[in-house]
């Protein structure tokens, strides 16, 4: 029973990270095509970091992380350091949301993916991906 539930999990992992990308690039795609105004003004919530710097550069980021990050995920590749990518992304949008002074039914679903991230960085990816970290099996020595 343990080999059944343990290829399900495996198989739910896959339907976690092909649904979650895709909406991710969705997300994400608007934003990486937006341009420098469109980037520029994602980049400037860094402020509330007290990250003044290349606002441009950040909110390419953004975009970034959400729509290659989306592609990663669902590949498994790279996984961990995509993951890693949207749950920043995720946090500092929650956070900007929250010092905007923005209700918890507009913040949420950002605090609910950074979640979801933050966990799937710790999970890995499964068994289906690109990045298949087989656990290392567990062998008992026979004693002579």
């Amino acid at each position: 029973m343990a080999k059944h539930l343990n290829a399900t999990g495996h198989f739910g992992l896959l339907m976690l990270r092909i649904g979650l990308g895709i909406m991710f690039i969705f997300h994400g795609f608007p934003k990486l095509i937006g341009g420098p105004e469109k980037w520029r003004m994602l980049g400037s919530v860094l402020h509330d970091f007290s990250i003044d710097f290349m606002p441009v550069v950040w909110g390419f980021m953004a975009g970034f992380a959400e729509t290659i990050g989306g592609v990663l995920v669902i590949i498994g590749f790279w996984f961990r350091p995509a993951t890693l990518m949207l749950f920043i992304t995720m946090f500092v949008a929650t956070y900007s949301h929250i010092k905007g002074g923005d209700s918890f039914i507009i913040y949420s679903h950002a605090l609910e993916m950074a979640i979801v991230f933050f966990a799937l960085t710790f999970s890995g990816p499964g068994r289906y991906a690109l990045d298949n970290e087989d656990e290392p099996q567990i062998t008992e020595q026979k004693k002579l």
